[in-house]
């Protein structure tokens, strides 16, 4: 493996000089492509990891909470909700059961219809939150003797609007992973296109060196050197930029929903720092496919 590594590490500045040009537009379409990708890759990570907080949060949190709604003439709502709150605190499974206050549901009301908002004239129902135990309770059984102690009481396990929130992100964690698929595959793309480029440009060098007893390997190593080094120095530059960009992301909060929690958190962010060395080594297939079977074709 050291016999590998090390001379390619090292490298032949010799053959760099006379076979890869140092500069020119092949040089600046690798770099800046590869700038470009990582860029893009840091945000496509960066909303699959989201996502994928965002599914385990929505189904650990909201798995475990349901809604008991009391719709009842107003001389009977007090009292429905005493029986409601008596059939929970007896029900196996169920953890805690408590009245949502009039004050709490201005709070939950206000980011759709403003802090102005008359709650107490509003015929609002009255709320009971419900969390349950590992365990969970039987549902059906539940809405079974909520139906006869508190005939206006519905529960709610949020099951009908959980479920859908994280397919739909579990989709886009999806998504993202398949952007960064195809991110890999547009960046081998145009490092193949400008090593092609580099090779036919030097065709006749090529030749010469041949003539003086350079292998095709010796050449090969060249060109992969060159352009691997040139997409890992792009893939760095696009990453740190794409790494600042989102941590000028606004930091999560309750009112921004998911908008606001599309950056890495703790650990996160050393995901970021495997996008060069992937960048580096998809230049380096690339390369090598394109430096093969350009040589065979100037044999």
């Amino acid at each position: 493996m050291k016999r590998v590594l090390l001379p390619f590490l090292r490298g032949d500045e010799g053959a760099h000089d006379r076979v890869v040009p140092p500069s020119g537009s092949t040089a600046q379409l690798t770099v800046i492509t590869s700038a470009a990708m990582a860029f893009l890759a840091v945000f496509a990570m960066a909303l699959s990891i989201a996502t994928g907080r965002l599914a385990d949060q929505w189904g650990s949190e909201l798995a475990r909470a349901s809604t008991v709604r009391i719709s009842a003439p107003q001389e009977q709502v007090t009292a429905q909700v005493e029986a409601a709150l008596e059939v929970l605190d007896t029900t196996p499974g169920v953890a805690r059961a408590r009245e949502i206050t009039a004050e709490e549901q201005r709070a939950l009301l206000e980011p759709w219809f403003g802090p102005s908002l008359p709650v107490e004239e509003l015929p609002l129902p009255a709320m009971i939150e419900v969390i349950e135990t590992d365990e969970g309770y039987d549902a059906e059984s539940l809405r079974l003797r909520l139906a006869g102690e508190a005939p206006g009481a519905v529960l709610d396990d949020h099951s009908r609007w959980r479920r859908p929130l994280i397919k739909a992100a579990d989709r886009l964690r999806f998504l993202g992973l398949i952007s960064l698929v195809l991110i890999g595959v547009v960046t081998a793309g145009m490092i193949t296109l400008a090593a092609n480029a580099a090779l036919a440009a030097n065709g006749q060098v090529i030749r010469v060196l041949r003539l003086v007893g350079a292998t095709d390997r010796y050449v090969a190593r060249a060109f992969v050197r060159r352009f691997t080094l040139r997409g890992f120095t792009g893939a760095i530059v696009g990453t740190f930029f794409g790494a600042v960009a989102i941590a000028l992301l606004p930091e999560a909060q309750i009112e921004g929903g998911f908008l606001t929690g599309l950056g890495f958190q703790g650990l996160d962010w050393l995901w970021p720092l495997v996008i060069p060395p992937l960048a580096a080594l998809v230049a380096y297939a690339a390369t090598r496919i394109a430096a093969v079977q350009a040589l065979r074709r100037l044999s």
